[in-house]
């Protein structure tokens, strides 16, 4: 091999290794390519953290209250059912209801069996709708309720047929107290006829000197004491009282049938005993006797209704004295159970439905008639005869 040919070889050697070592280098710039994958836009975060405005999820926004935590300005619902509730009873008072006539009027024409005749929805008809809408209305049934007997030997003496009771009824009446001068003005058998038929009818009654607890369908219990005024025994009456406000009676009525008729101020006795009644415990005194309208007195607490006058009374077709009232006492129970005197209406009313002669069928007076007016200055006290 000559030197030429041998510098060819040494060539070619050297051109294959500097291109050995081109292809190395290569491979080597190659290799770094996942590092600057990484570095690529710094704009875009990594997967793993969160953007800064969005909290986690474990954490409730701060303007959403927990759901066990009602908003103020809504009450829990626990204080809805527990708000003190108060109860309202009405009880409506009228006065003296006598359901017949002296036997001299008992067939005449303008006496109280011919007027009403067979209608026992007449004599309260203009005041139905206030006996109807109340829980409790009471009146004094002046007079005996039986189909025959023998009357005392008196002056006036008042007797109506059995049936006459479905007035009370029909009317609406829930109570009646028979402690008056004429229960027993047919005896004995009378009186028993009058209770009898009463009990049937399912009236409750308060007898002369005794007491009575009765239930209303609302639930409010109502105890009852009457008297009269020539027998009236002011201790019993205390004590029997007292005995019905410690049984946990709701509301007390003391019925006295006192004073003296034909008169429009209560005397110094029935303002005694009335006072008495209150002290003791009654809420309400409801008076009759005088056949007149006297004075309603506020005391302690209670109401003392000196009287009620007439109401539908067959006693007389030609009294002296017309005027009359419907007295609508509110009664408030509160939830402990506690009772007191609410709201007192008045409702002035003349006995009869036309002028001059009684019919026994009482109705309202006109709210600006001199009737009215007249009315409520008796029962004020301030009217003058």
């Amino acid at each position: 091999m000559n030197r030429i040919t041998l510098r060819i070889l040494t060539l070619l050697l050297v051109m294959g290794g500097l291109l050995l070592l081109a292809a190395s280098c290569g491979q080597r710039q190659s290799a770094p390519e996942p590092r600057g994958h990484l570095a690529e836009p710094q704009t875009q975060p990594p997967e793993t953290e969160l953007p800064e405005t969005e909290p986690p999820e474990t954490e409730p926004p701060e303007t959403e209250p927990p759901e066990t935590e009602p908003p103020e300005t809504e009450p829990p619902e626990t204080t809805a059912g527990t708000q003190p509730r108060t109860e309202r009873f009405l009880l409506t008072f009228a006065g003296d209801c006598t359901l017949g006539c002296t036997p001299s009027n008992y067939y005449a024409g303008c006496g109280f069996i011919k007027t009403v005749g067979e209608d026992p929805d007449y004599p309260f008809r203009n005041v139905h709708d206030y006996f109807e809408n109340d829980d409790f209305t009471m009146v004094n049934l002046e007079g005996a309720l039986c189909d025959e007997g023998n009357p005392m030997q008196k002056k006036y003496v008042f007797r109506g047929p059995t049936d006459y009771v479905s007035i009370l009824t029909r009317g609406s009446v829930e109570a009646v107290t028979v402690a008056n001068n004429h229960s027993m003005d047919y005896g004995q058998r009378g009186y028993d006829s009058t209770l009898a038929t009463l009990d049937r009818a399912g009236i409750p009654y308060v007898e002369r000197d005794s007491s009575r607890v009765i239930t209303l369908d609302s639930g409010l219990t109502i105890g009852l004491y009457g008297a009269v005024y020539y027998l009236l025994d002011v201790e019993d009456m205390e004590s029997e009282i007292s005995a019905m406000k410690e049984q946990g009676v709701d509301l007390i009525i003391f019925a006295p049938h006192w004073g003296v008729e034909g008169t429009y101020c209560p005397t110094e006795e029935q303002v005694r005993v009335g006072h008495a009644a209150i002290d003791a415990g009654a809420d309400i005194v409801f008076g009759t006797h005088p056949h007149v309208l006297q004075s309603i007195e506020s005391y302690n607490g209670g109401v003392i209704f000196y009287s009620l006058g007439n109401f539908s009374f067959g006693g007389n077709s030609a009294p002296k004295d017309f005027d009359t009232a419907l007295i609508q006492q509110e009664i408030l129970r509160d939830a402990g159970g506690t009772v007191r005197l609410g709201e007192r209406t008045i409702v002035p009313a003349c006995i009869s439905s036309v002028s001059g002669v009684n019919n026994y069928q009482p109705t309202p007076y006109a709210p600006d008639s001199e009737g009215y007016q007249r009315v409520l200055a008796k029962l004020s006290g301030t009217w003058q005869e």
